[in-house]
């Protein structure tokens, strides 16, 4: 059965262990600048919004790519780069909503999110259940669409 990522911005206590864990895990340091997920802190609402790629049903960064370098992974359903193709151009950054495509400023390339192969680091290691990798029956892609609900409205009145 497919997976998703859910994300309960409410959950979140702000501490960045997500970024932490992510950027160890792909890149065997601890950079918040090369991690796949980022807290963005809005300090007038009191919350933290942790953002990542959201593995879209119809993605657009994968149709913004002029070199066709992202595709979807069938086993997990993430979009993936494949960097021998990408040319660093950033239209999938540009492209995507939600901000879940940054750009690995080092490497000059794109970095977003690859469910870690099926075992979201993120999820396995938040503290508070913020994020949680979940399989996506109908009542958990509900509670998805909730919490994107829920961000938007935010976002709308901040």
């Amino acid at each position: 059965m497919e997976k998703i990522l859910v994300i309960d911005a409410e959950k979140c206590a702000g501490c960045r262990t997500c970024e932490a864990t992510c950027s160890f895990h792909h890149e065997k340091e601890f950079n918040p600048s090369k991690s796949r997920i980022r807290i963005l802190k809005w300090e007038e609402a009191g919350l933290d919004l942790p953002t990542v790629c959201l593995q879209c049903d119809i993605p657009l960064c994968e149709k913004a790519c002029p070199v066709k370098a992202l595709s979807r992974e069938t086993e997990t359903g993430a979009i993936l780069i494949d960097y021998d193709a990408c040319i660093g151009c950033k239209m999938c950054v540009m492209a995507c909503p939600f901000g879940g495509v940054s750009m690995d400023m080092a490497k000059r390339k794109p970095i977003k999110c690859d469910l870690c192969g099926g075992k979201p680091a993120c999820a396995e290691f938040c503290p508070t259940g913020a994020i949680t990798y979940m399989n996506a029956t109908k009542a958990n892609l509900r509670k998805r669409r909730t919490s994107i609900e829920k961000l938007s409205e935010l976002v709308r009145k901040g």
